[in-house]
């Protein structure tokens, strides 16, 4: 039983990691974008978005950045931003 407890404890605190390091790096790529930003909620999720397109793509094209926090934000943050650029794109269409 205690197992389990545990276990969501570490869920829970996953999910605020997360909630935070992707509203940072949401907030950033608005203001890289120069945009107005998202709000709370909107900035979270490009964030949360953002990283694992970001991810993805840095994978993809082979780049390899140092195993360090570094290796976290940096494609968060370009891949936050493109997702940005597409959705402004879209938007002027």
């Amino acid at each position: 039983m205690e197992e389990q407890i545990g276990a969501g404890l570490g869920l829970a605190i996953g999910l605020l990691i997360m909630a935070v390091f992707g509203g940072i790096i949401g907030f950033i790529a608005s203001k890289l974008v120069r945009g107005t930003g998202l709000g709370i909620g909107g900035d979270i999720v490009l964030g949360i978005a953002g990283a694992v397109a970001g991810g993805w793509l840095f994978r993809a094209l082979g780049i390899s950045l140092v195993n360090n926090i570094v290796s976290a934000v940096v494609p968060a943050i370009v891949g936050a931003v493109l997702i940005l650029l597409i959705v402004k794109v879209i938007k002027k269409a």
